[in-house]
């Protein structure tokens, strides 16, 4: 019977799912850059992205000169932003350290890093407002 409409058949043996790829302990590893800027700026830009919601883990420098935020690994081969570094690879304190700004929290044993973009704009508005309050230029 002709329909003008492909008939499927539907195979006699469901397909079993594939297994999953074994994943070495290398590859659970989270990596993360990170962009430091000068407290006074730093903190500003903490609490712009706390009100967004949308800061990550924040720490302070061993100095204590600094604010380091975590950003996504690879962070660093595109960052250009005055007033700021960005390196790669972090240092990441243990969790009760009292040098976290922001510390890890949640369920995840990794600390969420925070979006580098939105960090950039949160950056570049403290900056203004720094400025504009007469604590500029950084």
């Amino acid at each position: 019977m002709a329909t003008g409409v492909p008939q499927y058949r539907r195979p006699a043996v469901p397909a079993a799912p594939p297994a999953p790829a074994p994943v070495s302990s290398a590859a659970r590893v989270v990596q993360y850059d990170t962009v430091t800027v000068q407290v006074r700026h730093g903190l500003e830009a903490v609490d712009i992205l706390r009100l967004r919601r949308a800061c990550g883990a924040v720490q302070q420098t061993a100095s204590g000169g600094a604010i380091a935020f975590l950003v996504p690994a690879g962070t660093a081969l595109r960052w250009h932003l005055s007033g700021s570094a960005c390196t790669p690879g972090a240092e990441l304190l243990p969790p009760t350290d009292p040098r976290w700004i922001i510390p890890p929290s949640g369920s995840q044993p990794y600390p969420r890093p925070t979006d580098a973009w939105v960090l950039r704009s949160a950056l570049c508005e403290a900056a203004t407002t720094l400025t504009a309050g007469g604590l500029g230029p950084l």
